[in-house]
């Protein structure tokens, strides 16, 4: 409902002065704020002023509004009771996430309101009790609230699939033709955005069925987040940084070409890399011009050497047995994208070096290349002695991927291959997530997780910049190792751009 239609809200009159913007032209309809003529115990009046937007914009969102600094006087008291409410007009169609941010002029950070979006009439409102203020309203264009819906068959319940909020967010699902919605819970990742680009959200058939008959098959939506679960968007109320906020106890993002580093968090702490230590390996493997077709059969003895560091259960590895036969190839793809630690063993075994001299290699190699802070004592990372920091691994990327073959293996989905000789088939599937989105042009991965190293994760980016380096070591969680370094990878995005 239009707040023009509240009989007991007097718009009050402005008194808009205009500051010269770069690129923005205001007119005195972007901005209104209302509220009941009895919130004021004498007559009041709102004074608004334009500004240039100059500090500490938050850096996931891009501005849709000048600044406006406002300010209501009057002789007579306030009653905070009764809230002033925010109104903004947005000249564009924008089918992004909109927040109105307040300035707190002390902590030199944007604070977000809680906003309400009305796409279909191009505003926002949202609400204050503070009679003075820098209000800005700004959107994440990462994030979609407007656009199409279509459903699907999976859990039979009032649940949906998206591409932006995290499984257990809450959801309130509006069709725009009838005005009907209902709450839904993510539980499940889709639709490719790159494939879909304007369908924000698909719906459980049940959950479909509450707002539109499902031979629609497609309907006009908006939604509104009601719960955002386990995610840095779980800070949306929280002040808006210039910077990245990331569970990860030290990163980097580095620019492959000029070797700059763009940004950085702690990103000379040494702590362990675990299986980011694979692509040393088979970059040290492959310098020494093995045949890929070349048939290697399996001992017992490669997976005992994880042993040492972890217990059979715990180590990723392929289910092989002695004396099965698989190529040269087959094993690489198993190391990478499977990080199957017994596969790599079995390439050193086969490498033509004794093992400590394969191990003295991976070190002489990197150090060669110019870090200062990586050691291997094995091959694999599984043992937390295998240490370095995110700068020297960001250094070690930009040399590895020299190798053509370790970048399409290190990106490659899936892989499938069968045992020579007992004909057993085996499918492995990478465990970097932002390779399925198709969001970004991946051209170099690697996961890796140990109880003392948490999880880390490395990805190399093409952009029309140059390829980006981004490294993250510590996330707290799965879903933090791949949310950090897709926040990273944006932030990177945006800076090699300016």
């Amino acid at each position: 409902m239009s707040y023009k239609s509240h009989k007991h809200f007097l718009l009050v009159s402005l008194i808009l002065l205009i500051i010269p913007t770069i690129g923005q032209a205001v007119g005195s309809t972007n901005l209104n704020i209302e509220y009941p003529s009895i919130a004021f115990t004498a007559p009041s009046i709102l004074n608004i002023v334009t500004s240039p937007i100059e500090i500490n914009l938050p850096w996931q969102y891009q501005a849709l509004t000048p600044a406006y600094d406002y300010s209501v006087s009057s002789t007579g008291f306030y009653d905070p009771s009764r809230p002033m409410l925010i109104k903004i007009n947005y000249d564009q169609k924008n089918s992004y996430f909109k927040q109105v941010f307040v300035f707190d002029s002390w902590n030199k950070l944007w604070v977000p309101l809680a906003t309400m979006d009305f796409p279909a009439e191009n505003y926002v409102t949202a609400q204050t009790t503070s009679l003075s203020g820098r209000l800005l309203l700004a959107s994440n264009s990462n994030i979609m609230t407007a656009g199409t819906a279509s459903w699907y068959k999976y859990k039979n319940g009032l649940f949906a699939a998206s591409p932006d909020f995290p499984k257990g967010s809450v959801i309130k699902v509006i069709n725009l033709d009838n005005n009907k919605s209902v709450n839904v819970t993510i539980n499940d990742y889709g639709p490719e955005r790159a494939l879909f680009p304007d369908r924000v959200i698909d719906l459980d058939y049940v959950a479909f069925q509450k707002i539109a008959s499902p031979s629609a098959g497609l309907i006009k939506v908006k939604i509104e987040p009601q719960k955002i679960n386990d995610s840095l968007l779980s800070k949306s109320l929280t002040p808006a940084t210039s910077t990245p906020e990331i569970s990860a106890w030290s990163a980097v993002i580095m620019s492959e070409k000029t070797g700059q580093v763009i940004w950085g968090k702690n990103q000379e702490k040494v702590s362990p890399l675990a299986s980011l230590t694979k692509l040393v390996a088979l970059r040290v493997f492959l310098d020494t011009r093995p045949s890929l077709n070349k048939i290697v059969t399996y001992k017992k003895q490669d997976e005992n050497y994880n042993f040492k560091y972890v217990a059979p259960w715990e180590s990723a590895h392929v289910s092989l047995t002695e004396g099965e036969t698989v190529t040269v190839s087959d094993l690489i793809y198993s190391s990478l994208v499977g990080s199957a630690n017994n596969a790599v063993e079995s390439l050193v075994r086969v490498s033509g070096l004794s093992r400590q001299d394969f191990i003295k290699k991976m070190n002489e190699l990197v150090k060669g290349w110019g870090t200062t802070q990586t050691v291997f004592v094995e091959p694999t990372g599984l043992s937390p002695s295998n240490v370095s920091s995110p700068l020297d691994y960001a250094i070690i990327i930009k040399e590895v991927f020299i190798n053509p073959f370790l970048q399409k293996v290190s990106t490659t989905l899936s892989y499938s291959f069968t045992t020579i000789n007992t004909k057993k088939k085996h499918t492995i599937k990478n465990t970097n997530q932002l390779l399925r989105t198709n969001t970004y042009k991946i051209i170099g991965s690697k996961t890796g997780y140990l109880d003392e190293a948490k999880y880390c994760l490395m990805t190399r980016v093409e952009t029309p910049q140059g390829n980006l380096i981004v490294v993250n070591f510590g996330s707290i969680s799965k879903a933090n190792e791949f949310s950090d370094n897709e926040q990273l990878i944006r932030y990177g995005l945006k800076l090699l751009k300016k």
